[in-house]
């Protein structure tokens, strides 16, 4: 498993977190700060997935 789908994995659980207590609170800022570590988890988290995928194929 590569390190990107570990680290965009946890950026993602952060920002899960950061939306709902900006959604509880009624801050706005935080609620974006939270959707957008969200996006860049996953983000990070597919690169990880190419580049698993990439070292599978060149193993064949």
């Amino acid at each position: 498993m590569d390190k990107n789908r570990i680290i965009g994995s946890a950026k993602e659980a952060k920002g899960n977190v950061k939306e709902a207590v900006g959604k509880l609170t009624g801050d706005a800022k935080l609620q974006a700060d939270g959707h957008a570590d969200k996006v860049e988890g996953k983000i990070q988290n597919a690169v990880g997935g190419v580049n698993d995928a990439l070292r599978e194929v060149l193993k064949k």
